[in-house]
């Protein structure tokens, strides 16, 4: 079941003619019933994600863990959250974190029950960049800190103000304590029709020091694809229960486009053409041009290593990433024929928390033919991809690049549970899996 927030793009107004009542119910049936087909999967933008202002730069949340990219932890393990103000002042910045339910709703907690310390509190660590054409700020701080600790585990919300108390941006993350075992495997679909182009993904929650009373209500899930929140698969029930084991072992209800290889550059070497760079302009800041990318939708797959979607800082002109990288003006070209009216293309991933804005949508250039952008990097290796947006507000991960079974991808199962009574969703398990093994 794919999160009910896809379906923001279409209209309530077509059932004017009914009555209010009448075209609620209609509505909702509508609704259940799209939710409901077995394999579909839309991408959709999550609502309470906000993306940061032109001047908020390179805005990363992860785990200490310089291997791990994903801001989903043990409870008691430490988180980053760091981002760069290119503006010429140095500002105030304030943050404010908050618990979420299942449903990323905030709570009814009060900050007191979810951590010790100041729920709210100041950037304390900031520094200006050093011998860089492009100047700014680093903002840096630590979850925990010696201001605040969280207590309980849970899906969780920091939201970054100005000095002003105006809202910049929001990232998301999740702490959990393992007190059950997910195993999960990735398959290929059995569908005949999609064989070729889709993953199945199943797996079983093992719970033997879990006394349950009503699995089906009280357990949760969420299932993603590369990390991407809008990949959220969501109210997958269990299909069989045995002993102390939940099986979802569904055949293609839990299923994804497998997508294609993301594609990469790496920007190290700033003043230097490299694999993907075709040259290089030193102007107002770095410029770096990529080779225009046809789209692969309608090209055999090809097999090279990838990170998933997500990107790393680095530089070989510094020792200090944080202060020293530069930036760069990164200039994409997409040759897509095919594109309809309807449509928009989109650059897509981890640079920027998976999110669909008009910074990272490609425009139409009549004098080269080729669809274009640019955006502005920090020194690092980058994944991306191109995605398409309809008019219906779904991301559509395999219009463009194409579907490919071969395609390694990670897959993460999160699992919630609220016996009756308690007042918060607790995440009491975590399991992955990776594509590059299918299991049929």
């Amino acid at each position: 079941m794919i999160n009910s927030h896809c379906f923001r793009g279409s209209s309530k107004h077509a059932y004017k003619h009914f009555g209010p009542l009448e075209g609620l119910l209609i509505w909702k049936l509508l609704v259940i019933c799209f939710l409901f087909v077995p394999g579909f999967s839309g991408f959709t933008q999550n609502p309470n994600l906000v993306a940061p202002p032109p001047y908020i730069k390179t805005v990363i949340l992860k785990p200490a863990d310089p291997e791990a990219y994903t801001p989903i932890v043990k409870l008691g393990e430490k988180l980053i959250l760091s981002f760069d103000d290119i503006s010429s002042e140095r500002r105030i910045y304030s943050y404010k974190i908050e618990h979420c339910d299942y449903n990323w709703k905030i709570s009814n907690l009060a900050s007191t029950e979810y951590m010790t310390g100041y729920a709210s509190d100041r950037f304390r660590e900031f520094q200006n960049s050093f011998n860089t054409l492009q100047f700014y700020t680093h903002y840096e701080m630590e979850i925990p800190n010696e201001n605040n600790r969280i207590k309980l585990t849970g899906n969780y919300l920091i939201s970054v103000y100005d000095d002003y108390g105006n809202l910049l941006f929001t990232r998301r993350f999740i702490y959990y304590q393992p007190r059950v075992n997910v195993a999960v495997s990735a398959h290929r679909s059995t569908d005949a029709a999609t064989i070729n182009e889709r993953h199945s993904i199943q797996f079983v929650i093992n719970h033997p020091n879990l006394m349950l009373n009503d699995p089906n209500r009280e357990i949760k899930v969420d299932i993603y694809q590369n990390n991407d929140w809008n990949s959220t698969i969501k109210g997958i029930k269990p299909k069989y229960i045995r002993g102390t084991q939940l099986l979802y072992n569904y055949v293609n209800e839990i299923s994804y486009w497998a997508g294609n290889e993301f594609l990469y550059f790496d920007t190290k070497e700033i003043r230097n053409a490299t694999n993907n760079i075709y040259k290089t302009r030193m102007e107002d800041i770095f410029n770096t041009y990529l080779y225009a990318t046809e789209a692969r939708g309608n090209r055999p797959y090809t097999f090279f290593p990838d990170i998933n979607g997500n990107f790393v800082l680095r530089t070989l002109d510094a020792q200090d990433v944080a202060l020293e990288a530069d930036y760069s003006r990164v200039h994409f070209s997409l040759d897509y024929p095919n594109k309809k009216e309807e449509e928009d293309v989109y650059l897509y991933g981890s640079f920027n928390d998976w999110q669909i804005n008009e910074d990272n949508r490609m425009k139409f250039n009549p004098e080269t033919g080729y669809y274009e952008a640019q955006l502005l990097f920090k020194q690092g290796f980058y994944n991306y991809t191109y995605v398409s947006v309809g008019k219906d507000g779904l991301i559509n991960t395999h219009k463009v690049e194409g579907s490919f079974y071969q395609t390694e991808n990670d897959y993460t199962v999160i699992v919630y549970y609220r016996k009756f009574g308690d007042r918060y969703d607790q995440v009491i398990g975590l399991g992955t899996a990776n594509s590059e093994r299918l299991l049929n």
